[in-house]
């Protein structure tokens, strides 16, 4: 009996002994990756436009500096860009739409707060933030009733600000919207509400120590080019996984994005108490998306008839790069229907 108990405590030795060995190994790879993160990583690389096109900058109210492309020599209605949000976004998501019109209306495309070339200071990222930018944009630059068209997650912003000021738009396309997944109920709420750790994933994400070092690893080329994946049928485009990784590599570039994978950045009940009550001619465009579902888009079609839908197969979340033709043929049906509206 005494030696099997004694074989048992050496067994509980060793495995003691192992995962202390791991747990060692692990702080040493981490913190490793701190110190190649600081002193390796060039965090201020060249940042090229990401459109060939003028660059302006403006003060927004609430928003701060903020950067916007434009080119305004065919005159119209205008048509503004809102890029996504992600740890590498930029205005470099929707080059193409910008490059297919602007020979054709006014386009313009908004860098967002902590992107592109928009102050990206350490400060309180909020959906109140985004929306406000949207909406300073349009009252004070754009000044008339424009066609906006957001993309993904900055959807939700777009669709806030018409609904809080719907006489800046003259219409709202959202490509591939969050909001819409199967994680809301019928009524907009979560359907097993648990406590809100946001806060605490933003405090554990932005500790000083590992903030940059976190971030770094988000910002690879290996972990851009994964995530890019997903959103393209085909491959990638060389382009905007090159941008993005420049774009990810500027002073003050993590900000922004901490806030967004911590969770901080999404509407609560954005379908009933935005969605449902948006006045504005309104389309979707969708198909397959790795990083959200549209269960919920035809209970929005139902309840509000302001709202269209559309689907351009086959895509995952990025039509402007891989089905521009079919997006520009969808948009422009509705916007003449919302003209004749």
């Amino acid at each position: 009996m005494s030696e099997r108990i004694e074989r048992q405590n050496k067994r509980k030795k060793t495995g003691t002994g192992a995962l202390g060995a791991l747990a060692l190994a692990g702080a040493g790879v981490a913190g490793g990756w701190i110190v190649y993160s600081a002193t390796m990583i060039d965090h201020d690389l060249p940042l090229p436009l990401a459109i060939n096109s003028e660059k302006h900058l403006f003060t927004g109210r609430i928003s701060g500096l903020l950067n916007y492309y434009a080119d305004e020599s065919d005159g119209g209605r205008p048509l503004v860009l809102v890029h996504s949000i992600n740890a590498a976004a930029s205005s470099y998501e929707m080059r193409p739409i910008f490059d297919y019109y602007r020979d054709q209306r006014a386009v313009y495309a908004l860098d967002l707060p902590g992107f592109g070339f928009s102050e990206r200071s350490n400060r309180h990222y909020s959906p109140k933030l985004f929306s406000a930018a949207i909406a300073d944009f349009l009252r004070d630059i754009v000044e008339e009733p424009a066609d906006v068209i957001a993309l993904s997650l900055s959807s939700e912003f777009a669709a806030t600000a018409a609904l809080e000021q719907p006489e800046l738009f003259h219409s709202l396309t959202l490509i591939s919207p969050t909001g819409l997944s199967d994680n809301i109920d019928k009524r907009g709420s979560q359907e097993s509400p648990e406590k809100d750790n946001s806060q605490f994933l933003l405090n554990l994400f932005s500790f000083p120590l590992w903030s940059q070092a976190l971030y770094d690893l988000l910002a690879t080329r290996a972990s851009i080019r994964y995530f890019l994946d997903k959103s393209f049928y085909g491959a990638p485009d060389e382009g905007l996984a090159a941008y993005s990784y420049l774009s990810a590599h500027q002073p003050n570039a993590r900000f922004a994005p901490l806030h967004f994978i911590s969770g901080k950045l999404f509407t609560p009940d954005v379908l009933t108490e935005v969605y449902e009550k948006v006045n504005v001619p309104s389309l979707i465009v969708y198909d397959q998306d790795a990083y959200t579902t549209f269960d919920a888009l035809p209970d929005l079609l139902l309840r509000n008839p302001g709202w269209s839908a559309v689907r351009i197969t086959p895509t995952r979340g990025l039509p402007q790069f891989e089905q521009m033709e079919a997006l520009a043929r969808v948009v422009n049906n509705f916007w003449k229907r919302a003209g004749a509206g």
